[in-house]
């Protein structure tokens, strides 16, 4: 699988495709490098996203999960910058419970571009699954100007 890592205010990050879809986003730089026209224009948007962050990512996504995790997952995409969630309130949208959204947020493997940071605990920030855990999660709050909880 083809694999492009990119510098970002969070660490390197390393975006892998599949089939013509981005499918999964991970902390620290890869191993293998490889510039498909996808990944170019993924890591091309990325790179504008963290100078100034604006709408939803923009390429296919086809991250692999059960289609709970998927349901859940999309349900993030629709989050809009700058505004959060809490794990009931997507609970409430999708089905499930407020920790079974939490599992499957915490199993989100394309963070970031599927924004799993703007689900907040009932009191508090809740937690996160990027290198720098709730600190990376606090930092992509308020660089996109959410409120902090």
């Amino acid at each position: 699988m083809p694999q492009l890592s990119l510098h970002s205010p969070l660490g390197p990050l390393t975006i892998t495709e599949e089939d013509g879809a981005i499918i999964a986003l991970d902390w620290g730089w890869g191993r293998d490098q490889t510039e498909t026209p996808l990944l170019c224009e993924a890591r091309d948007w990325l790179d504008q996203w963290f100078d100034k962050p604006t709408g939803s990512f923009p390429y296919p996504m086809k991250p692999w999960g059960t289609d709970y995790q998927k349901k859940v997952w999309a349900a993030l995409c629709e989050i809009p910058l700058g505004e959060t969630r809490t794990y009931k309130q997507i609970a409430e949208k999708v089905g499930g419970s407020a920790r079974s959204v939490g599992q499957a947020v915490g199993r989100n493997p394309v963070p970031v571009l599927i924004p799993c940071h703007r689900v907040v605990a009932a009191h508090g920030l809740g937690g996160y699954s990027g290198d720098g855990g709730v600190d990376d999660k606090m930092w992509l709050l308020e660089f996109e100007g959410a409120p902090l909880p």
